[in-house]
């Protein structure tokens, strides 16, 4: 590994656990327990990894996994896979480097409670020209990387897209904020990131801009398990007060 894929390495780590990779050769295929992203983008594995995301909600709420209902628990299973795939790729465009936006390059563990062990091949491409080639990056990485998760996650559990997407809008918000806040003289480009991916198509339903205002149109539906009136309920939620109120 050169020393700027090392120095790119360890800049994701400092920005916390949905940011840290780990590193493999191009082409290599990691042993088990890694799994191919790639397999998030077939029903059986997503079905699976949905299950068990309801097993784990159903848990953590005192009660039995069939009162659980399986949109809450695909919701939950899709923005934490958004949220683990673009953090690291969007602070690593952040710092003028593109990671694969293949899915079948890159290497994820199933884990539960934490965010998932994540492997991407080194060395990175180095932007050359930050601001078109970054719309490029964004571009790929919404169309190659995110797009076929979240239609897989629809297919599995006929669920709304505008939820879906909603998750995506927020990964990429709190991801980008976070890169901020860590990485001051990131600001801009983080913010003009996020603004980037909030211009697709599929992101146009977003009637709120991107930024520390940001307030998501759509609700990730996991305040439908929670005990308590009000609780459940993200910063970001279309459900939240609004800071003025």
């Amino acid at each position: 590994m050169n020393s700027a894929a090392e120095f790119l390495l360890a800049e994701l780590a400092a920005l916390g656990p949905f940011f840290s990779v780990y590193a493999h050769l191009p082409g290599e295929r990691p042993e088990m327990p890694w799994l191919s992203v790639d397999e998030l983008s077939r029903p059986e594995p997503m079905r699976r990894r949905i299950a068990e995301i309801g097993l784990a909600l159903a848990a953590a709420a005192g009660t039995q996994a069939e009162q659980i209902d399986m949109r809450v628990a695909a919701s939950t299973a899709h923005f934490g896979i958004v949220a683990r795939l673009l953090s690291p790729a969007l602070a690593a465009l952040a710092s003028g480097y593109e990671l694969s936006t293949q899915p079948a390059e890159l290497w994820w563990q199933e884990v539960l409670g934490a965010p998932s062990p994540l492997s991407v091949p080194v060395p990175p491409h180095r932007l050359d020209d930050r601001q078109p080639s970054a719309a490029t990056a964004c571009g790929k990485l919404v169309s190659e990387l995110i797009e076929p998760v979240t239609s897989t996650v629809a297919e599995v559990v006929p669920m709304s897209f505008r939820v879906l997407w909603g998750n995506v809008a927020s990964a990429v918000n709190s991801a980008c904020l976070r890169i901020a806040t860590k990485r001051p003289a990131a600001a801009d480009c983080a913010q003009l990131l996020s603004e980037i991916v909030f211009a697709a198509p599929q992101l146009r339903t977003e009637r709120s801009p991107s930024g520390p205002g940001f307030r998501r149109s759509s609700c990730c539906l996991i305040y439908r398990i929670s005990a308590e009136r009000g609780k459940g309920i993200c910063g970001d939620c279309v459900l939240s007060r609004s800071p003025s109120s």
